[in-house]
C-alpha cells in the first residue's frame, strides 16, 4: 500500500491535525512555542496541523514527533490520536 495514495490515511492525518490544533489552543500555546517545545520547526508543525507533509501529500509524522508533541501539550498519546484509526494492513 502506498500511504500517499490512501484516502483513509489522508483523512486520519487531517483529523490528527485538528486534534493538535485543539490541544494547542486548550493550553494556550502558539504554533511556534509548541513546535519549539517539541523540538520541531514551526513550518513542520504547521504542516502537521494541516495534515500534510507537502501540498497534496498526507502527513506521516514519526512516533518521536507525535510523542514529543503529546508531552509538550501535557496529554497522552491516546488523548492526542484520533479514534477510528485506518487499517494499514488492508490489501496485504
Amino acid at each position: 500500500m502506498n500511504i500517499d495514495d490512501d484516502d483513509d490515511w489522508a483523512d486520519y492525518a487531517r483529523r490528527l491535525g485538528i486534534e493538535l490544533n485543539r490541544a494547542r489552543h486548550r493550553v494556550g500555546l502558539t504554533q511556534e512555542k509548541l513546535a519549539y517545545a517539541a523540538g520541531l520547526t514551526r513550518y513542520h508543525y504547521q504542516q502537521l496541523e494541516k495534515g500534510e507533509s507537502r501540498p497534496g501529500k498526507p502527513a506521516n509524522p514519526s512516533l518521536r514527533n507525535i510523542l514529543a508533541l503529546a508531552q509538550a501539550l501535557g496529554v497522552t498519546l491516546e488523548e492526542l490520536l484520533p479514534d477510528d484509526v485506518p487499517d494499514l494492513t488492508e490489501g496485504r
